[in-house]
Formats: structure tokens, C-alpha cells, sequence
């Protein structure tokens, strides 16, 4: 958990718009077209998706996944794997430790909140498809490509 604190600590970014949301959006989906990753991709700026898209493969399910897994980073300001990490840590369960729906939040990794420096959190990557690890990985690796 450490790890993915310092990770986090590491990824600030100077600013993040549209365009940027739309960069990190394309870094994914082209890593996914290269892989032939079955994902799902969404890259909002605050709540609201700027980037979505889902890769052959993919299915429905995977739209409802990268909303949740947003809600998470965007609630907690850590990604949802971090909130996953945590809550095993202290052997508890998400949904009703913190109140929340099943629905709207998923504690999975794939989920990174985008922090700006001197602002905060602006946004968030989700991807969903892979296993949860593997999702997180990269959309952190997308999230570098801006730096």
C-alpha cells in the first residue's frame, strides 16, 4: 500500500483538460488495439467522461465497471485499488464500511484520481476488462505519458 502511495505522490500533474483527458484516453486505447485488450476506457474531468470507449472484446459490464471504479477514485482521492488494499488490510468490507452502493462504487483496481498541483483532484482514468491489478497498471501508465 506504500507503494501505491508514493505512486501516487509521483503522479501530480501540472494541469489536465480535455485535451489531456483525450491523450491519456488514446495512450489506452492504443495499448489496448496493440495487446487486443477486451477493456473498457473512460477518462473524466470531475464527474464528467470526456474519453470512452470500449476495445473488441469488451462488454457492456465494462462501462458499468469504469463508472464505478471512477466514483472511487474520486471520492477517496486514491485509486481504487489502494481502497481494495485497504479495506482487506483491516480485514472490513468497502460497501458497508464507507455506506455506499454496489452500484455506484467499485473498490477494484483501475481507478486512478488525477491530481493537479495546487488544485487537487480534477479527474480520474478507469479501466476495466483486465484483472483489477493489471487495470491499474495501466492507467497509471497512461497518466506517465502526460509527464
Amino acid at each position: 500500500m506504500e507503494e501505491l502511495l508514493d505512486e501516487e505522490t509521483g503522479l501530480i500533474l501540472n494541469r489536465f483538460d480535455y485535451a489531456s483527458a483525450w491523450q491519456v484516453g488514446a495512450y489506452i486505447q492504443s495499448v489496448a488495439a496493440e495487446r487486443e485488450l477486451p477493456i473498457g476506457i473512460e477518462v473524466s474531468h470531475g464527474h464528467t467522461p470526456v474519453f470512452l470507449a470500449l476495445m473488441p472484446g469488451a462488454t457492456p459490464d465494462n462501462v458499468d465497471w469504469v463508472r464505478r471504479k471512477r466514483s472511487v477514485a474520486l471520492r477517496f482521492h486514491h485509486s481504487s485499488l489502494y481502497m481494495r488494499l485497504l479495506c482487506e488490510s483491516k480485514n472490513v468490507n468497502f460497501h458497508p464500511r464507507y455506506r455506499l452502493p454496489e452500484s455506484d462504487y467499485a473498490a477494484s483496481g483501475g481507478g486512478v484520481p488525477i491530481h493537479i498541483k495546487g488544485v487537487g483532484v480534477a479527474g480520474a482514468v478507469a479501466v476495466s476488462g483486465l484483472p483489477d491489478v493489471e487495470d491499474h497498471r495501466l492507467a497509471v501508465a497512461a497518466l506517465r505519458s502526460l509527464m
